[in-house]
């Protein structure tokens, strides 16, 4: 049965209107519930999800069918859940959480690039040059150290005696 048939002309508009806004207040349930993490980019599964969970939305607001849009709606709350489940399962197991996620590796040491590290991530060296000028740093000898984060992100320390408990669990450090 089409969702909005007796509307018209203005059917599907107002169709894609209603259903979307209804996807978007089903994600916004489903944040409140999960907590602050839902929309983070702290992995690359949570960066994933959030990708994964906006092409749901829009895949729900233009269904025509209540069993495709209640398909999406589960697809949606599917994400949240296996999101949940990965967050929990951090937090209760070391070992979980360093099979799942990427491990932080250090790039640069003392304005020195790590060649391998570096090949290994297969991050170019211009691409550190780009972060150090980015960072506000006026040489690459200023550079105590470069850390590609689990997310994807490089993070640059330019203090000369960085606190060491910063390059906790760095790959290389």
């Amino acid at each position: 049965m089409n969702l909005f048939e007796s509307l018209g002309p203005a059917a599907p508009a107002a169709g894609a209107l209603l259903l979307t806004a209804g996807a978007i207040a089903w994600t916004l349930i489903l944040a409140r519930l999960v907590g602050l993490r839902a929309f983070s980019k702290a992995t690359a599964f949570d960066f994933a999800a959030t990708i994964a969970t906006g092409s749901l939305i829009a895949q729900a607001g233009t269904r025509s069918e209540w069993a495709e849009y209640l398909c999406a709606m589960a697809a949606i709350g599917a994400v949240f859940l296996v999101q949940f489940a990965l967050a929990k399962g951090r937090l209760f197991s070391r070992r979980f959480q360093k099979a799942i996620d990427n491990e932080p590796r250090l790039l640069m040491r003392d304005g020195r690039f790590l060649d391998e590290a570096m090949r290994d991530a297969r991050v170019t060296r211009s691409t550190l040059l780009e972060r150090i000028r980015k960072s506000g740093a006026h040489s690459v000898d200023e550079v105590t150290a470069m850390v590609l984060e689990t997310t994807g992100d490089i993070s640059v320390l330019t203090d000369s005696n960085p606190d060491p408990r910063l390059l906790e669990g760095v790959r290389g450090a």
